[in-house]
């Protein structure tokens, strides 16, 4: 299952053309704001897949019957760009825990590159839905690296990959390699750079968001 929201009109467009927007991007809290609201725009998709349970509340006059979730979402991460698309899914699901991982890729003599994984800091998620954030899946090899390393690690009920821009080689990747995953996208790109930079894309989010590395 794919789901792209910029398949149809919203004001999720606006958000994600200020993201692209090589003028507004050089404000680095606009930069990290503007994928807090797509990621919140995408947890509320990604909540209407959930399974629910009624609940009765008291109010000051009676008593109202809500549906609520059955069961919170853990909401991971790879550091350092995604964390701001993160936030944006932690804003709605503002009582799940939070997964960390730590990758970065290793370039070859060739230009080749392997992805190696440092860390990743986890709840145990036996038995959890998890939904991955990556703000750009352009190979799609950092996002499928870390998935399996949890998969390996834990029995999860359900996987949920989301980005706000993917490349056609990075979806094609993913699907391939953990084809049990569901995809939520903001916008899918045709193109990518020889060092595999997302073409029009939007350039490194992570040093658009937190500034260069050294």
């Amino acid at each position: 299952m794919i789901f792209v929201l910029n398949k149809d009109n919203t004001i999720g467009n606006q958000f994600l053309a200020e993201l692209r927007d090589v003028t507004i991007q050089q404000d680095k809290a606009r930069f990290r704001a503007n994928q807090e609201k797509l990621g919140q725009i995408l947890a509320y998709e990604i909540s209407k897949t959930l399974k629910y349970t009624d609940k009765e509340v008291q109010t000051p006059l009676g008593i109202a019957n809500v549906g609520l979730p059955a069961e919170l979402p853990v909401i991971g991460t790879i550091l350092r760009a995604g964390l701001p698309f993160q936030q944006g899914f932690l804003n709605y699901f503002d009582q799940s825990p939070a997964l960390f991982a730590t990758a970065y890729r290793k370039v070859k003599k060739t230009g080749a590159f392997i992805i190696n994984i440092d860390h990743i800091s986890s709840p145990n998620l036996d038995g959890k839905i998890l939904i991955m954030c990556d703000t750009m899946l352009a190979t799609g090899q950092s996002i499928v690296q870390v998935c399996k390393e949890i998969i390996a690690q834990y029995d999860i009920k359900e996987l949920h990959i989301a980005a706000v821009i993917a490349s056609t080689e990075g979806i094609t990747h993913v699907r391939a390699n953990l084809p049990k995953a569901k995809l939520w996208l903001c916008a899918v790109d045709e193109e990518m750079t020889s060092k595999a930079y997302i073409v029009p894309g939007l350039g490194d989010a992570g040093d658009l968001a937190f500034g260069e590395k050294a």
